[in-house]
């Protein structure tokens, strides 16, 4: 669990993140993180405007410090989810930032998913998918749906005997 004060150290880093890609700016640094930031750390970041979705990118597996993934993650979601064109500048009053911090992922077997607490992960060789666990909850969808979502979002057929079902939990937070 990270601090109060961690938590909006990340937001404060992502915000200024993606007001600093929308600009056309060099991404901010952070001094002196905390420890806890200074840990290796998967994460995903969403950005809203309007309510809108903008951008949602993220590191499914801890490989850079979080502060670092967090970042990079910021400024990926501002810029290079296919899905969107860049957040421009005019978009910044609007922006809402919301930072997934991911567990590890831990193999699972559809029956054993609670939705609202797991996201899945389905990965088969080079293919995967993920959908974090909000994501089931704002669509309203039971365990059947998500799971079979999450592997339509990878392109793997649902019980295909060689992919591998995952869940993890994740600490969210918003600003």
């Amino acid at each position: 669990m990270l601090s109060p004060e961690d938590r909006q150290t990340l937001l404060d880093l992502a915000r200024r993140t993606v007001e600093a890609a929308a600009r056309g700016d060099d991404p901010p640094d952070l001094r002196n993180p905390s420890g806890a930031l200074r840990q290796k750390g998967a994460a995903f970041v969403t950005l809203r405007v309007g309510g809108e979705l903008r951008g949602c990118v993220g590191h499914i597996e801890p490989v850079k410090p979080l502060w670092e993934s967090v970042r990079e993650m910021a400024r990926s979601s501002a810029e290079r989810d296919s899905r969107f064109n860049p957040v421009g500048p005019q978009e910044l009053p609007g922006l809402r930032v919301e930072i997934s911090v991911l567990s590890p992922m831990n193999p699972a077997r559809p029956e054993d998913i609670v939705v609202g607490l797991h996201g899945l992960y389905v990965r088969r060789g080079t293919q995967g998918g993920l959908l974090l666990p909000q994501v089931a909850v704002e669509w309203a969808w039971d365990r059947r749906e998500f799971v079979r979502r999450t592997f339509e979002k990878a392109g793997v057929p649902e019980g295909d005997a060689e992919a591998a079902l995952y869940t993890f939990t994740v600490e969210r937070f918003a600003s």
